[in-house]
């Protein structure tokens, strides 16, 4: 799933290269999701209202009726990676 997330966002960004999707904070019922993306891309990957974010956590819903796992996108700035 993770590598969905990559690729499909590569193909949104203007900067593929320095996307990287890696997992946050992980339990056994919550995994984050953190996208880390060239700051003028982080806008494009959230998208006009947060339309294109919400695809995506709709999407990764579909995940959670199949393994009971919450999950988190989070957008961030490779500025401010943690």
């Amino acid at each position: 799933m993770l590598k969905f997330i990559e690729q499909y966002i590569k193909l949104l960004a203007f900067h593929p290269e320095d996307v990287k999707v890696g997992k946050g904070i992980e339990s056994e019922e919550f995994i984050e999701i953190v996208v880390y993306a060239h700051k003028s891309d982080t806008g494009r990957i959230i998208g006009k209202s947060g339309n294109i974010i919400k695809a995506l956590k709709t999407l990764i819903s579909g995940c959670k009726a199949k393994d009971k796992t919450n999950y988190k996108i989070s957008v961030v700035s490779n500025d401010e990676q943690r």
